[in-house]
């Protein structure tokens, strides 16, 4: 388990670098939105292939579900909650500052 994470980090450690140098061809960067999406979606693919292969998975989806959907509620509630109390802070803070530089 910790080459594997190690063999992840230095793959991603490449990718800064290359990216970070720009060694990268134009073509590459041109397609690199496209190369991301197909990745992505191939990924979810294996995911969901893996998944449907557990059958512990399949018996408790609902369950899983069931959690999944309280605590994305839980996680906007509280997202919005935080930002609405917050918002006034921020506001009044950057409206001090501009009055500063008016001055």
């Amino acid at each position: 388990m910790g080459i594997r994470l190690l063999l992840y980090l230095a793959i991603l450690i490449l990718g800064a670098l290359v990216g970070y140098k720009q060694l990268g061809s134009s073509k590459v960067d041109y397609n690199l939105s496209k190369i991301q999406s197909i990745s992505l979606l191939f990924l979810l693919f294996v995911m969901g292939v893996k998944m449907g292969l557990d059958d512990r998975v399949i018996s408790s989806f609902l369950e899983l579900g069931f959690q999944a959907i309280i605590i994305s509620a839980f996680s906007i509630f509280f997202s919005v909650l935080l930002i609405k109390s917050v918002k006034g802070y921020i506001t009044k803070d950057s409206k001090k500052g501009r009055q500063k530089n008016d001055s």
